[in-house]
């Protein structure tokens, strides 16, 4: 029986969460031994099948010190005890400093490692030092999953001949949602409340357009550091009894499905589950337009959604305007997105997934 070792910093409810926590119930099903390393426990976190082992890499408190660099030695010490005892054919690491992390303390032992970068590579590993590192380290890494061809560009050709794009499997939840024939008038969003998911630029553009739609309402759903700001800036506008942020919700994939519009309005963006998952609902999506190209590889401008300018809340608008004044185009739209629920099946992606690390690596 084959052996996986799954490394995220949490659960917490996010889109590359979500795919770690879908892949590592898959593998189990399929008879693999896995077990999931986080750092931390978070709260809002996915739930995890009991069965799956989970451990935490992260010392405990008492045992940090005033020194960052012991800090790092005993970090590295215990993940590589992980790796050690639990002896696995193969690690996939998930997001920016884990999958050097994962490549580091893996060095001279017999697991294969694979590491996925989840987003823009150059806001995954900020700074120089940080690319620096990245671009070099990932050629000792026996696999590398990128979101998007575009994503690619940021390494040097050693790595980019050893990395593969996976899309993300669709949660199964949405595609147990029958479609609706009425839909409310609302236009959701879902996300942490962050400056990169930028839902200051998504309320800008509701309130250019909330007096000419008197009876539209925008819902945010999600948790996160710009909460107060982002009440403040309801507050300001004085539209609390239209703009609502209830927070995360267990049945989001309901309220997506009964909304007139979707949209993401995101600085940066890998494969975004969102946008992916309001798609197969069959409500029309609007999307920035962000790097590294995850929106634009799913969203045919016109066709089964709308592109729009990152940061550009009268583009956002304007957009807005075009599918509530038409039906018509609205329909079609929504329509057109529900065809990626065959493509993006989870018995398909994650097959894709399986036949990568356990056949190709």
């Amino acid at each position: 029986m084959k052996r996986i070792a799954l490394f995220i910093n949490s659960l917490q409810k996010g889109g590359s969460e979500r795919v770690m926590v879908n892949l590592a119930e898959y593998f189990y099903n399929q008879k693999y031994d896995v077990i999931l390393v986080t750092q931390y426990k978070r709260e809002n976190e996915y739930e995890l099948l009991p069965q799956i082992r989970r451990i935490y890499s992260e010392p405990k408190e008492e045992a940090l010190t005033g020194s960052r660099m012991k800090n790092f030695l005993l970090r590295f010490r215990l993940l590589r005890d992980i790796w050690k005892n639990y002896q696995p054919d193969i690690i996939l690491s998930f997001l920016g400093k884990n999958n050097l992390m994962a490549i580091a303390t893996a060095a001279f032992l017999p697991a294969k490692v694979a590491v996925s970068v989840r987003g823009e590579p150059t806001m995954e590993y900020e700074g120089r030092l940080m690319q620096f590192l990245a671009k070099r380290m990932f050629r000792f890494a026996d696999g590398v999953i990128l979101q998007t061809e575009r994503a690619k560009e940021f390494f040097p050709k050693a790595v980019r001949k050893k990395s593969v794009i996976l899309k993300n499997p669709l949660n199964p939840v949405f595609l147990e949602q029958k479609p609706v024939l009425q839909r409310d008038n609302v236009i959701v969003a879902a996300g942490r409340l962050d400056e990169n998911k930028n839902h200051i630029m998504l309320i800008h553009a509701f309130v250019r357009i909330a007096g000419e739609y008197p009876e539209m309402k925008l819902v945010i759903y999600g948790e996160g550091e710009l909460r107060e700001r982002l009440t403040a800036l309801v507050a300001e506008k004085e539209l609390s009894d239209r703009i609502m942020l209830p927070g995360s919700i267990d049945h989001v994939a309901e309220e997506i499905a009964r909304a007139k519009i979707f949209a993401l309005t995101s600085n940066t963006e890998g494969m975004p589950n969102s946008i992916i998952e309001a798609m197969v609902l069959g409500t029309p999506v609007i999307s920035t337009d962000c790097p590294c190209g995850g929106p634009a590889a799913l969203i045919e401008d016109g066709v089964n959604g709308l592109l729009v300018p990152v940061g550009d809340a009268y583009a956002l608008a304007d957009a807005m305007r075009k599918l509530l004044s038409d039906k018509e185009l609205a329909h079609k739209i929504g329509e057109n997105g529900r065809k990626l629920a065959k493509e993006l099946a989870p018995e398909n992606v994650d097959r894709e997934w399986m036949e990568y690390l356990t056949q190709r690596l």
